[in-house]
């Protein structure tokens, strides 16, 4: 019986090895999109009941592959004045600061409560999301984009 032929393998490594490319700023702030959604309108009666709360989902969604470090902030509210005059103001209820690990490509849902003490029309677009890259050392996580306005009327039964 005859022996098969031995054959070397020879491994080749490249010399220029790419070394990972730094996300830029433009990148860092674009890890996460997020998306609140509500009712365009909701009825209440402040008669029965001073208090009027809303169910608001927050939708995080990690559009990297990579894993990231997300903080969300509820306790932002706008300064100028003008944005008081046109919105009003209102109070998120319960935990106001948020801090979770997404996964490359996860969506997160965030169940938040809005508390409304008039009628009017509001911007529930507040909460503020920072996030990071897991791997990266950073004291600071990248604030990221806003969307538009997320408005909502609130009506007197």
């Amino acid at each position: 019986q005859e022996l098969p032929e031995t054959v070397l393998l020879k491994f080749i490594r490249p010399e220029n090895t790419p070394v990972p490319a730094r996300p830029t700023p433009e990148q860092l702030s674009n890890l996460i999109k997020t998306s609140l959604h509500y009712p365009e309108s909701f009825n209440h009666s402040f008669h029965q009941k001073s208090l009027c709360l809303v169910p608001v989902t927050l939708l995080l969604s990690n559009c990297s592959q990579a894993v990231v470090d997300v903080m969300i902030d509820l306790r932002h509210k706008p300064t100028s004045s003008e944005a008081l005059e046109i919105h009003g103001s209102f109070t998120w209820l319960g935990q106001t600061q948020y801090k979770l690990q997404l996964k490359g490509q996860e969506v997160y849902s965030l169940q938040l409560k809005a508390c409304f003490v008039h009628t009017g029309v509001y911007n529930l677009g507040t909460p503020r999301v920072f996030a990071k890259l897991v791997d990266q050392v950073t004291l600071f996580e990248t604030s990221q984009q806003n969307s538009m306005p997320a408005l909502i009327i609130i009506n007197n039964i």
